[in-house]
């Protein structure tokens, strides 16, 4: 059954899903590759859809895959797709392009992070709504981190108490996304950290753990778990 979106939501979400996801071996690109029986990305793709304020959802897909990508999506939600860039800011970029008229809130979200609640997505978009200009879902350190030089000896041990580790989705108030790539440099994996080079300032809020990011196989067969749970 395919998804409805809120025609009068405030929010897009855009997936640049064309990585090619080399950490999870040799196969189709990281977003199309299989859990549970489907890609990766229908499943990011439908709980974004059961976000109550989600109005516009963009993916950008491999160059070769656009077609496939649309007729797999089209079962799912109503979706636009076009073709992503060689690097994921070049596929934001495009996706955040190809966004009409109406959505002030941009959420930018990992088609890797699969099984991301569609709460999440609320609460971002909520804290954008409430007048950040960039919220990022984090969760708390719990590992001990360790500073080491070249040759892997220790430096000393880092406060996590400080750190946080980063999900997605990453969301923006429009205006604030769309400066940041104009103003773009060097390539990042993070838009988050485009508006912290632009000097603006970036919020979190508690994160998810069932937003993990699959990129190893590893994290595949964790997830296959998850789902047999109810995630």
């Amino acid at each position: 059954m395919t998804a409805q979106l809120n025609p009068r939501g405030d929010v897009a979400v855009l997936v640049p899903a064309a990585g090619a996801g080399v950490r999870l071996g040799p196969g189709a690109p990281k977003a199309l590759r299989l859990l549970a029986g489907e890609p990766l990305l229908v499943h990011a793709v439908r709980r974004i859809a059961a976000a109550p304020s989600v109005h516009t959802i963009v993916v950008a897909a491999p160059a070769a895959d656009v077609e496939s990508v649309r007729a797999m999506l089209g079962a799912v939600a109503p979706v636009t797709v076009v073709p992503g860039g060689a690097e994921r800011q070049a596929s934001v970029a495009a996706a955040l392009a190809a966004v009409p008229v109406g959505p002030e809130i941009v959420l930018v979200h990992d088609a890797a992070r699969a099984l991301t609640p569609p709460e999440l997505v609320e609460s971002v978009a909520a804290a954008v709504r409430d007048g950040h200009d960039a919220v990022i879902p984090v969760l708390p350190v719990v590992d001990t981190i360790k500073e080491v030089d070249a040759a892997e000896r220790v430096l000393g041990t880092v406060d996590r108490s400080a750190l946080r580790a980063v999900q997605t989705p990453q969301g923006f108030r429009r205006s604030v996304l769309v400066a940041a790539h104009r103003s773009a440099g060097d390539a990042l994996t993070d838009d988050a950290g485009l508006v912290e080079k632009q000097g603006g300032a970036v919020t979190c809020v508690p994160g998810s753990e069932l937003a993990l990011k699959i990129t190893r196989p590893f994290d595949l067969a964790l997830a296959e778990h998850l789902l047999t749970t109810g995630a």
